[in-house]
């Protein structure tokens, strides 16, 4: 039981924004995928949620194989996205996105489900009638966050979830982060702050230049930082040391 990647190479247009990249998702797991803007990370995350097309290699959820599947068929696999920008329905109430995003359950799962997001969210719970646009944008970015919980995930594929919110909000999504991992769910973390990924991964994925230039233990990265440097940017440092591929 994983999300396996293997070979992976995802375009947009007629140029190819992520290759040959390999790694093993397991439940109750955070991935932290790391590297510049522009180095293939939101392409990465577009590609295995069937938003942009995988043009070579595999990706297999616990044993089903969702290779060129589009979107809806990837949810009802399990694996849910939240991109990057805070993504909602910004004329909808709090709880009408929710359900939205709920919509494909049958009446009673849509009940607990949206019971289960609102206490992982009690911030939400107090703002149901709220219309989303008017909120705030770390309570924007939960909302997104919440659209995915209904989803149901087994696997959940995060973008850039603290970019531009203040460090209190963000220390709070991270517990969320670490609660919805305990429960068992395996998550792919794109976060620009460092240490905080690398604190909560298991594994740590560095991508430059749409390539895996590190794949492996988190501790290496903390505990060297000459080796993210030379994954992240490309310099000369311990380059020797990073090998490519997880799981």
């Amino acid at each position: 039981m994983a999300l396996e990647v293997t070979g992976l190479d995802v375009s947009q247009g007629p140029r190819k924004m992520v290759a040959d990249i390999t790694f093993t998702l397991n439940p109750g797991e955070v991935t932290a995928v790391l590297g510049a803007n522009g180095a293939g990370k939101s392409e990465l995350v577009l590609g295995l949620a069937g938003m942009l097309p995988v043009t070579a290699g595999r990706i297999v959820a616990d044993g089903a194989d969702l290779t060129g599947k589009g979107p809806d068929a990837i949810r009802a696999a399990g694996i849910a996205a939240v991109p990057e920008g805070h993504r909602v329905f910004t004329r909808l109430s709090v709880d009408d996105n929710l359900r939205a995003a709920g919509s494909a359950l049958a009446a009673a799962d849509l009940a607990t489900t949206l019971a289960d997001t609102y206490k992982v969210f009690p911030e939400l719970a107090e703002r149901k009638s709220q219309r989303a646009g008017t909120m705030s944008g770390g309570q924007q970015q939960m909302l997104a966050l919440g659209h995915a919980l209904m989803c149901r995930p087994r696997y959940l594929l995060i973008d850039e979830m603290s970019l531009g919110l203040a460090p209190l909000v963000v220390k709070r999504l991270i517990g969320v982060v670490g609660d919805l991992k305990a429960r068992g769910t395996g998550i792919l973390l794109i976060e620009q702050f460092t240490d905080l990924a690398l604190a909560i991964a298991e594994q740590a994925l560095v991508l430059r230049g749409g390539k895996a230039r590190y794949g492996g233990p988190p501790q290496a990265l903390i505990e060297d930082k000459g080796l993210l440097d030379a994954a992240y940017f490309g310099v000369e440092a311990s380059a020797q040391g990073a090998h490519v591929g997880l799981g």
